[in-house]
């Protein structure tokens, strides 16, 4: 197996499988973990828009955690987080601005992101044809979401480590489980 080859099956298997339940008792490693498979998402986003040919299962991989995956994450910043820091932030943290910043590309990345599962789709459907300015999207976006990524891991996260108390965490923890399913009694007693 090639190195090429290796790294496709390793982005197929992040893509493909969420942090264990277990790791939601842990949240802030939880978003850490989902953040690491938006960069391999993001890897993924170059790898299809430069290939020759369609890599179904490598196209499928990134259309499911866009459709699955993906939205979670974001409500899990936008709707928990990002309101906790700014509860517990402190004046001289500065976070107001950066978390505005934050807000307002993920807006822009929910609608890049809905277009690029419509493309994701038509590629499945029509191997090997493109959209048109598809390849263009897909760079694009990934290049926005690593530099997202990057703000979030070096500012947001040890922030949030640093300010959010223990209810802060277990509420956090809580809310993410509920809003993939999971018994959180249970998640938060694995941890």
């Amino acid at each position: 197996m090639s190195t090429v080859e290796s790294g496709r099956d390793h982005s197929i298997g992040v893509l493909s499988e969420a942090p264990l339940p277990s790791q939601l008792a842990q949240p802030l490693d939880y978003i850490f973990a989902e953040h690491f498979r938006q960069r391999v998402l993001c890897n993924a986003l170059d790898d299809i828009a430069g290939a020759t040919a369609t890599d179904r299962q490598l196209v499928e991989a990134a259309a499911r955690y866009l459709v699955e995956d993906y939205p979670p994450h974001i409500l899990d910043e936008e709707r928990e987080l990002f309101p906790l820091l700014r509860r517990r932030a402190k004046p001289d943290d500065n976070v107001t601005e950066l978390i505005g910043q934050l807000s307002e590309e993920h807006s822009a990345d929910k609608i890049d992101a809905q277009q690029i599962i419509e493309g994701l789709r038509a590629l499945l459907d029509q191997p090997g044809k493109m959209p048109a300015g598809f390849a263009t999207l897909l760079h694009r976006f990934a290049a926005n979401e690593r530099h997202h990524l990057t703000l979030e891991n070096a500012i947001m996260l040890p922030l949030a480590r640093l300010r959010l108390t223990q209810d802060d965490l277990a509420t956090l923890s809580h809310r993410m489980a509920q809003r993939r399913g999971f018994p959180w009694p249970e998640v938060n007693d694995a941890g």
